[in-house]
């Protein structure tokens, strides 16, 4: 059997990404297989495609991109009783999520309060950004300083850090100011003059700095710090270790307790604790989806719709 998928088999721009009829997964023993009906999209997505992650995530091609989803059970292997075909579920796959089929690495209940978008969007931006506060160790009256805190990872760290008690100072374009103040953090644009503009929104300091986008301001954040690196990490700036002592974290990387953590950020959503606004394409639109993505500015979560 034969399912759709978007596929490359080069390394490039989005331009290789294609859409094409491909074998369907199967579930082995112990596996489960979802029909996808959403897909986000993350910027480790287009950074693996375009080839600049080889040396972090080896990649066999032809590649089937992206890890997140939202979809129902629909196969399940030898050995598996916690769920069944029919179940709606959410989480991250072992198999490319653009695609009418993966086979899951972990998952949860979706709530039916959660449309599929909604839920598409909880994984990866919740435990990326849960793990980067707990490293660095933000406490209740502490005040984080956040670059690109209007992504999806960033709007989840801006939620959870306040949930802890600390004040967040968020840096975005302009037109996403105002969607960072309804969040509840401190909007300040980036660019020249950024240390300024930080100590006049945060004259208590900056204890912690948190780096969603990388594309530059650590040299900035360190001289808020004090000069120091300490407490200052990024997921998206590779060359930071070397070039300005910045720790490079994993970031959401698996956890045993996967599939409760994702449960719980599923409660956090429905309860209006956990948002993150959805942009939505078809499957097709792949490439322009993740073209926008490399673009940066995006609000929320890209999220892909399979057919």
């Amino acid at each position: 059997m034969s399912m759709q998928a978007i596929v490359h088999e080069r390394f490039g721009g989005p331009e290789v990404l294609e859409l094409r009829e491909v074998a369907e997964p199967q579930a082995g023993p112990g596996e489960v297989r979802v029909r996808i009906v959403a897909a986000s999209v993350n910027p480790i997505d287009w950074r693996i495609r375009s080839g600049s992650m080889r040396d972090r995530f080896p990649t066999a091609l032809p590649a089937v991109p992206g890890s997140e989803f939202a979809g129902v059970v629909d196969q399940v292997g030898e050995g598996v009783t916690e769920v069944r075909p029919g179940d709606e579920v959410f989480g991250r796959t072992r198999t490319g999520a653009y695609a009418q089929y993966a086979i899951v690495r972990d998952l949860a209940a979706k709530p039916a309060e959660l449309d599929w978008a909604q839920a598409a969007a909880l994984p990866v931006a919740g435990a990326t950004a849960e793990r980067v506060l707990a490293e660095l160790g933000l406490r209740a009256g502490e005040t984080l300083l956040l670059h690109g805190a209007s992504g999806a990872v960033g709007s989840a760290a801006v939620q959870l850090a306040g949930a802890l008690g600390a004040t967040v100072v968020g840096t975005a374009s302009p037109a996403n100011h105002d969607y960072l103040r309804s969040l509840g953090a401190v909007p300040v644009a980036y660019g020249d003059g950024l240390v300024e503009r930080v100590r006049e929104a945060a004259p208590q300091g900056i204890d912690a700095v948190f780096d969603v986008a990388g594309r530059g301001g650590l040299p900035e954040s360190i001289a808020l710090r004090g000069g120091t690196a300490d407490r200052v990490l990024t997921i998206a700036d590779t060359d930071a270790p070397q070039l300005h002592g910045v720790r490079l974290s994993a970031g959401g990387a698996a956890s045993d307790r996967a599939g409760e953590d994702l449960a719980r950020y599923a409660r956090l959503a429905v309860a209006g604790r956990l948002r993150i606004p959805v942009t939505t394409y078809p499957l097709a639109a792949a490439a322009e989806a993740q073209a926008v993505s490399e673009a940066g500015h995006v609000r929320g979560k890209l999220v892909l719709l399979a057919p």
